[in-house]
């Protein structure tokens, strides 16, 4: 089975949109093939500005119906207090948002973007994906990463070359409380190192401190670029340290 297949088969659907790689690329395949399906970007304190704002550029270049909905994450006690499994209680929050927004407007297949390179393993929230019935078209038509990639890229979808990137709640550790500061700060330490050119980064919480992951091709920019980045980011933490084990 193809997307196109899948889309004859599946003709009006809700789409978990996220506006990255793979959720753009499946909206796209969805709008390739004619199929009556409706976007929903749930808008979160874990979801930085420019993934809305990427969402609402690839929408509008695909000229595709988006709804944008909101939720308070961190209302949710479980959720907040960060455990092992956060990831799943978050995903049956969201995507519990998600199929009942859908269902009002007449939708009752839910599509994610989960592709054929994730395994179960990796997907802490893929148990929740389960339980509420969600498909995953790119999964089950064997679509792995980098063919999604190669064929955004041939599509001419803006989305085809960027860096995976987890919500701001993954910077906190485990079992450390979730809070709107602790994520504002994230959000802003990497919009700084954003503007500075960095890709493919990460800002982790290490107690009050952050810790800086970059790929080893950025890291001597890194130190070059020290003094800056550190009178940034002391703003929000109390030090700023470089991990010297490049983020794979």
């Amino acid at each position: 089975m193809d997307l196109a297949d899948f889309f004859r088969e599946n003709h009006k659907a809700a789409l978990a949109f996220s506006g990255g790689v793979d959720s753009a690329y499946l909206l796209y395949a969805a709008k390739e093939a004619g199929a009556d399906v409706r976007a929903y970007y749930v808008k979160s304190a874990f979801q930085p500005q420019f993934e809305l704002e990427d969402a609402k550029r690839l929408a509008g270049q695909l000229a595709a119906d988006l709804r944008i909905l909101e939720t308070d994450v961190l209302a949710d006690e479980t959720v907040a207090a960060n455990p092992p499994d956060r990831c799943y209680h978050c995903k049956r929050l969201l995507f519990t948002t998600i199929a009942e927004a859908a269902k009002q407007d007449g939708y009752r297949v839910l599509l994610d973007g989960t592709n054929a390179s994730d395994e179960e393993s990796d997907r802490p929230g893929m148990r929740a994906l389960k339980e509420l019935s969600v498909r995953s078209p790119l999964r089950e038509c064997g679509l792995t990463k980098e063919e999604i990639r190669r064929l955004s890229k041939a599509a001419g979808l803006f989305t085809w070359d960027k860096p995976a990137y987890a919500c701001l709640a993954t910077r906190i550790p485990p079992g450390e409380r979730i809070t709107e500061e602790k994520l504002s700060a994230t959000e802003a330490a990497e919009d700084y190192l954003f503007s500075l050119g960095f890709t493919d980064f990460r800002v982790r919480r290490f107690g009050e401190a952050a810790r800086l992951q970059f790929p080893a091709e950025q890291l001597s920019e890194a130190i070059e670029k020290r003094e800056r980045i550190v009178a940034e980011l002391k703003q929000y933490y109390s030090a700023v340290l470089l991990d010297m084990e490049a983020r794979g």
